[in-house]
């Protein structure tokens, strides 16, 4: 209980920080088409920002399984990985159940503040930012629908605007410290515009655009920004010393 007491306290301030987010979601989810329990549902069942807002947009554009289901593998990967991280953080006496339920709430959040505890952390403190993190979250959700059923149309239209200025606070500072980073922004955006307006390419679907663009960007910042070992940056330091 006090591992558990200990992750409802950190995860406080995610919590927070969700509803807001998920309060432009539920507008949007509403406003295109889908009922207040869908919205809620996507929320409660996925956690992932990015990840519901490219399958939102896969949705209204009536797009197939296929591409829904290709575009949150490609979006959502990063959790795989930050899950296999995170197994090795958890105590070594932890049931395989508590794992997978783990692996479950795991979001970028959740993952940085879990993996910054000091030693090995107990699945209960996982527990307790999942409990404080997912309702925020959900509520977040529902919220935000139910207000776009009610407010006027222009109010939500504005409102809906919020989700851009989520994307830019978290693209920009880094891009600003990290030449690779700002490489990837400006390589994503313009293959989105190519995938707007070059004739061939606009009749691609949002699905299949977001999958190709996402493979062809991580794939030249792989290669053109590789991430070197330990051993080859102490090497290339102690050369600069030199």
């Amino acid at each position: 209980m006090e591992n558990y007491r200990h992750g409802v306290k950190d995860g406080i301030p995610i919590g927070l920080g969700y509803f807001a987010v998920s309060f432009t979601f539920g507008m949007m989810a509403v406003s295109g088409g889908l009922t207040i329990c869908q919205a809620v549902l996507i929320s409660l069942t996925n956690l992932t920002s990015a990840g519901q807002f490219a399958g939102l947009d896969i949705i209204l554009a009536a797009g197939s399984y296929w591409e829904i289901a290709l575009t949150e593998l490609v979006i959502n990967m990063r959790y795989c990985l930050m899950s296999f991280s995170l197994s090795q953080k958890l105590r070594r006496d932890e049931a395989w159940g508590h794992r997978f339920a783990v692996a479950f709430g795991v979001t970028d959040e959740i993952f940085g503040v879990s993996a910054s505890q000091p030693g090995k952390v107990s699945a209960w403190y996982n527990y307790g930012l999942m409990t404080a993190a997912i309702p925020g979250w959900t509520i977040g959700t529902a919220v935000g629908a139910v207000s776009g059923s009610i407010l006027p149309d222009f109010i939500v239209s504005a409102l809906s605007v919020a989700i851009y200025g989520m994307f830019l606070a978290i693209i920009i500072p880094p891009a600003k410290k990290e030449r690779p980073v700002l490489c990837v922004v400006i390589l994503a955006m313009f293959l989105s515009s190519l995938f707007a307006y070059v004739p061939m390419l606009k009749n691609v679907s949002s699905g299949f655009a977001i999958i190709i663009i996402t493979l062809v960007t991580a794939s030249a910042a792989a290669w053109l920004f590789p991430i070197r070992d330990t051993d080859e940056r102490e090497k290339a330091d102690l050369g600069e010393k030199r």
